[in-house]
């Protein structure tokens, strides 16, 4: 089960990055008059009454961006409601209900998730009456509150964590079904790869670019199991993407496959170098923390040509912080060493999967601090009292420490590294936090853990 996410959407000027700063009590997102400063979502881990969370601020819907990212922005906000777990409908109280919030109710009017409106800036309880317009809009709970005045934080506090999911329970359930997306540009052989997966001429295969034009959900089996096959439109530069709708569309709903997937494999064409839409697709499934192989097809034009360590370098000097990512070479048309590239997809699930002993993971953060202690910070060395793992796909571990900012950028690579190298999730993405520990929270369990083996020792 991933970390819930609590999305914050509305249109401009509403105060949604007050509102996650609030939340957050800190000042994370830019706050400022000028409609359209947030575009890209941001998030922040949160932890409430034992319980974490991620709090997600979006760009405003129906604004139309002065630097033509107008597309960019509506797909960033469309991927949040998509991840969410509980949707905050933020509107002012003070300009009351505008036609855009209109809009906004009705793209959520099909959302069928828990969906709270907040009315902000009511700096006063003389403007809470002023919020009744608001039930017009007849989506979700409301609540008046100001991130300025400091009112009801608690009281929205405490309806985001009755509308959470409930926690996941320790007890195995049904073996969910892998979800796996084949991504590409275009003519890399994705649908014929699809076609040897099931077995039958499944999807239109043809020379022609752009054959496949939506994403297909396709059902097949495996040695018993049943998968999902997610063959995807080939993508091109965004600039010729532009020309038609078809292509846009297109784009979008390869984006949304790559978002929903469990597993995606990028698939690359062994004639041709790696060009400008790969590096877009690499990114895209990094920023999403997704499972993922490189797939090089058509290797049977150059086995024996050229030696896969030449590819394998190829591909490591091009996505250099995707270091993690395991490769294939196959042959879609024949079938060759696609067999063993499910079997492998199979095991990034479950290690996306997967969820750590606390005890062990706090040994193993034990041991690297010994091993490389942090660097001082004005003249002190900062400390980690606990690790914990508080989700899984991506598997997300909190290490709880006396102060976040005291860890630089290299050390925090360190112990991502020494945690991938130690867990049973090295070839999967990895959210790692550093919080900080709160006053009332007395826990200790690396200090007293290495206390136990002392004692134990002596």
């Amino acid at each position: 089960m991933k970390v819930p996410q609590v999305v914050i959407v509305g249109r401009p000027n509403v105060g949604k990055s007050s509102l996650l700063n609030w939340l957050a009590r800190r000042r994370l997102a830019i706050v400022d008059d000028m409609a359209g400063v947030t575009r890209d979502r941001m998030s922040y881990l949160m932890e409430e009454d034992g319980r974490f969370f991620e709090i997600v601020d979006t760009g405003g819907m129906g604004i139309d961006d002065a630097d033509d990212l107008t597309q960019q922005v509506e797909s960033q906000i469309t991927a949040g409601i998509e991840s969410a777990d509980v949707v905050l409908f933020v509107v002012d109280v003070q300009t009351g209900l505008a036609p855009l919030d209109q809009e906004v109710a009705k793209r959520l009017r099909y959302v069928d998730k828990p969906i709270i409106c907040v009315a902000n800036k009511a700096d006063s309880q003389a403007l809470d009456s002023q919020a009744d317009e608001f039930y017009r809009l007849g989506r979700g709970k409301l609540i008046s509150c100001s991130t300025l005045a400091n009112r009801n934080r608690s009281e929205l506090m405490n309806m985001i964590m009755e509308r959470l999911p409930a926690p996941m329970e320790s007890e195995a359930v049904e073996e969910p079904i892998m979800k796996v997306a084949i991504v590409g540009r275009r003519n890399v052989g994705k649908s014929t790869f699809v076609n040897n997966l099931v077995n039958a001429d499944r999807m239109i295969v043809s020379e022609v670019p752009g054959t496949t034009r939506d994403s297909v959900d396709v059902r097949f089996e495996l040695d018993g199991k049943e998968f999902i096959a997610i063959d995807t439109p080939g993508l091109r530069k965004s600039k010729s993407a532009a020309k038609s709708n078809i292509d846009f569309y297109g784009t979008h709903r390869a984006k949304r496959s790559v978002r929903r997937a469990d597993v995606l494999l990028l698939f690359f064409d062994a004639s041709q170098r790696i060009g400008k839409v790969d590096k877009q697709l690499a990114s895209y499934i990094a920023e999403h923390y997704k499972p993922c192989i490189f797939v090089v097809n058509k290797w049977d034009l150059y086995h024996g040509r050229m030696p896969t360590e030449r590819w394998v370098q190829y591909l490591r000097d091009t996505f250099q912080t995707m270091w993690h990512v395991p490769i294939a070479f196959v042959t879609a048309e024949t079938g060759k060493n696609v067999k063993a590239l499910l079997n492998h997809s199979q095991m990034l699930f479950k290690q996306s999967l997967s969820r750590v002993p606390t005890g062990q993971l706090n040994r193993l953060i034990r041991d690297a601090l010994e091993h490389h202690p942090p660097p001082l910070f004005h003249h002190r060395r900062p400390k980690i009292y606990y690790a914990t793992q508080v989700g899984s796909q991506p598997p997300t571990i909190v290490l709880m420490c006396n102060n976040p900012g005291a860890f630089p950028a290299s050390y925090r690579r360190y112990l991502l590294g020494v945690l991938r190298d130690q867990l049973t999730f090295g070839e999967v993405p990895m959210k790692m936090y550093l919080k900080k520990r709160a006053s009332t929270d007395k826990k200790n369990e690396i200090d007293s853990s290495s206390k136990k083996e002392t004692e134990t020792g002596s």
